[in-house]
């Protein structure tokens, strides 16, 4: 029987089991332990964006300068009523008899006298010392309880802050404690048995608690951002789950022809291993691209999602079939009846109905992949306008919270206000004459060109020369009329001002927004073509083939496409958006469609190296394109099927949380394995492969020195045919 690296490595650890289980369970508890003694280093404010608005984040920083958290208490009433102005002094007394603000400004009233607004400072809280805000917060609340006639609502950076980190708490907490459970219920109706089940969510879960560890160490070289660990659990769970699916599916298959034991284990490690190690380094070289995106965020999902796949993968093909040979039969322990249909190990009605849709659609291909392409065209059709954007406040949390309630009614009063544009000088000496007459001139001109609103606050810090400039820029804060004011603004006004005497880049939600885009638009075709290129070479190495790799290529751009439109209409249009409990944000964040491309193309390679590999194994054994392509599907359709519903049930898990950009990362993946798994998978994969024929396996003669990858191994069947084993 030949030998491959992943035969090799099953065959190692089944002979030495217990030293592969322990010096698994040793890595897992030494990466946890180092990664928990050197922490974890976490991405600075200026090191999350790019380009003039980052630098001014970064002048602050190095600076020194630690803004306070700056709160404003809106008071809502009826024009010029004695109420609002009661309420206005409730909230004035309330606050400052907390004794935890300072800077308590003058009250502004807008236009329509209907809105005022209190604005002060929270005091810094000493190390150890409570949080001022919970007093403030209840100081507000008393005044909203004693002025039951007006509508007081409170929204600033500490109120937002504080907002997150219960909201994001909460939500991970759940999503954990849900995808465990949830992954082995699936596997339970996959295999029938509990033990069976538990392998494949224990060997993903501790590869996820390895990965933690280490990137805590790599950290210290690469900042990640906050979110990067449930990335990274995300991630872990779909591949660590199914590569484990994949392994134990194709020994139980040999088991239930009649192999012993140690033959159906080393099959499964030739075959099926050696998918996943193919797999494997597809998803991390096509993780890989994200580091061309020159962005920190991308660089720190990299490492995060490289160090999961490359554990989870290793451990499937070591740990995995050391716990099998140890285990034997006792991997049965805790079987269940279940109907025969349910059984994703033998195929079942699964099977049976990618059985009898395969009929039509070898029968038509030509029909079949038409149909089944025109529908992922329209599914991708809205993805032409899609718009990307960093979502403020009022996009991100869900509409019915009251901070999103508080920002948007400030926000239609007071234009710019809760998010102004922010022109940080840097001087030699801020105090220099014609610097103030700069910053006077910028204030100036900024009012009178109608696109900017007051009141227009200086702050001055002179040990570090520097001016923080506020500009309050007209419109909603995002649209056409915010852009145009900052575009005047970064274009016009500060070059002309303050940018002749000292360095004065803008930073700002929206200047944040715009140079994080642009940064995204020059890296995405570098990325693109990187990732698709090295798809194309790997999946050309593997199956000697070019028609094989370029069709892998169509493949998942089409559903990549598709996924893209159904993100731009749920969450862009608001089509259907009430079904995953959010409103049409009129943007995708910035980051989202570049991180759902490298993901894509990385986890579709799961199905379709599996697949396309059953299809290979069996042309290899006689079988024309047809016959082999009908059978490779059928023998793969149940462990894909169970595989695509973990991926899908994880990633919708993410749909459920609170904040809209995960909301949006968990829709795009979950519809993305769905499309990948059925109309990809089951119709246009073996339409397209029926059409093409022999054309399927061309190999120019000058590539005739690649190296032959076998499919399949000549294991001799048994002398006599033994009874078939009561594997379910």
């Amino acid at each position: 029987m030949r030998r491959n690296l992943a035969a090799a490595l099953g065959g190692w650890s089944a002979r030495h089991r217990m030293a592969a289980v322990l010096g698994w369970l040793l890595f897992v508890v030494l990466a946890s332990v180092l990664g928990g003694a050197v922490g974890q280093t976490t991405m600075a404010e200026h090191e999350q964006g790019a380009g003039r608005s980052a630098h001014a984040e970064k002048i602050i920083d190095e600076a020194g300068i630690d803004d306070p958290d700056s709160e404003t208490v809106l008071v809502t009433g009826p024009t010029g009523a004695p109420e609002t102005a009661r309420a206005v002094a409730a909230v004035r007394a309330n606050v400052q008899a907390t004794g935890k603000i300072t800077d308590l400004r003058p009250d502004t009233v807008a236009r329509d006298r209907r809105h005022v607004i209190v604005q002060f400072t929270l005091k810094k809280a000493p190390d150890g010392a409570p949080d001022p805000l919970p007093a403030v917060e209840d100081a507000v609340g008393k005044a909203q309880r004693d002025n039951p006639k007006v509508t007081i609502g409170e929204f600033g950076g500490a109120t937002a802050d504080a907002w997150f980190d219960n909201a994001l708490g909460k939500d991970f907490k759940r999503a954990e404690m849900t995808a465990v459970p949830l992954a082995i219920g699936i596997l339970l109706v996959a295999f029938g048995a509990l033990l069976a089940a538990v392998l494949p969510v224990v060997l993903a879960f501790t590869a996820y608690l390895a990965a933690g560890g280490l990137l805590a160490v790599a950290s210290h070289a690469v900042h990640v951002d906050d979110t990067t660990n449930s990335v990274m659990l995300l991630m872990g769970l779909a591949v660590g789950v199914d590569y484990c699916l994949f392994y134990l599916q194709r020994e139980r298959e040999e088991r239930r022809r009649g192999r012993d034991r140690e033959t159906a284990l080393a099959i499964a490690a030739a075959t099926s291993g050696r998918s996943v190690l193919v797999s494997g380094v597809t998803v991390m070289v096509a993780m890989s691209g994200m580091f061309l995106s020159g962005l920190l965020l991308f660089k720190g999902f990299a490492v995060a999602t490289i160090l999961v796949v490359c554990i989870a993968m290793l451990g499937s093909v070591t740990v995995l079939p050391a716990l099998l040979s140890l285990l034997g039969d006792k991997v049965e322990v805790g079987r269940i009846r279940l109907p025969r249909r349910h059984r994703a190990g033998r195929g079942g009605e699964r099977a049976g109905v990618v059985g009898t849709l395969l009929k039509p659609v070898l029968a038509r291909p030509g029909i079949a992949a038409v149909l089944s392409a025109g529908l992922l065209l329209a599914l991708a059709a809205p993805a032409l306008g899609m718009k990307t954007a960093k979502l403020g406040i009022d996009q991100q949390i869900p509409p019915g919270e009251r901070i999103a309630r508080t920002y948007t009614e400030l926000n239609r009063a007071f234009p710019g206000n809760p998010a102004p544009a922010n022109v940080v000088v840097k001087a030699r000496d801020i105090d220099a004459p014609q610097v103030k007459a700069a910053i006077g001139e910028l204030k100036r001109r900024a009012l009178a060109s109608g696109e900017m609103n007051a009141p227009i606050e200086v702050t001055v810090h002179r040990k570090a020369n520097v001016a923080e400039i506020e500009v309050p820029l007209a419109g909603s804060g995002s649209d056409a009329t915010s852009e145009h004011a900052l575009e005047t603004l970064r274009g016009t006004i500060v070059p002309q001002t303050v940018g002749r005497v000292a360095d004065a880049p803008v930073s700002g939600q929206l200047a944040w927004s715009t140079d994080y885009n642009a940064q995204l638009k020059h890296a995405i075709v570098p990325v693109f073509l990187f990732v698709m290129s090295v798809t194309f070479l790997l999946m050309l190495v593997f199956f000697r083939s070019v028609v094989i790799a370029l069709t892998a290529i169509a493949l998942n751009l089409l559903s990549v496409a598709a996924a893209y439109g159904v993100m731009v209409a749920v969450f862009q249009h608001g089509w259907g958006d009430s079904l995953v409990g959010t409103r049409g944000a009129g943007a995708l964040e910035s980051w989202i469609p570049l991180f759902v491309f490298v993901v894509l193309f990385g986890l579709s390679m799961d199905y379709h190296v599996f697949v396309v590999s059953r299809i290979r194994e069996a042309r290899d054994r006689g079988l024309d394109t047809a016959r082999a392509v009908g059978e490779g599907v059928r023998a793969t359709a149940g462990v894909v099927t169970s595989a695509a519903v973990i991926m899908i049930a994880t990633f919708a898990i993410f749909g459920t949380l609170s904040m809209q950009d995960f909301k949006q990362l968990g829709v795009g993946l979950a519809v993305a394995v769905l499309i990948d798994a059925t109309v990809v998978r089951i119709v246009l994969l073996p339409a397209a492969m029926a059409l093409l024929g022999r054309a399927n396996w061309y190999l120019p003669r000058w590539l005739g020195w690649l190296p032959r990858v076998s499919h399949g191994e000549a294991v001799p069947a048994p002398a006599a045919a033994p009874p078939p084993v009561p594997v379910p």
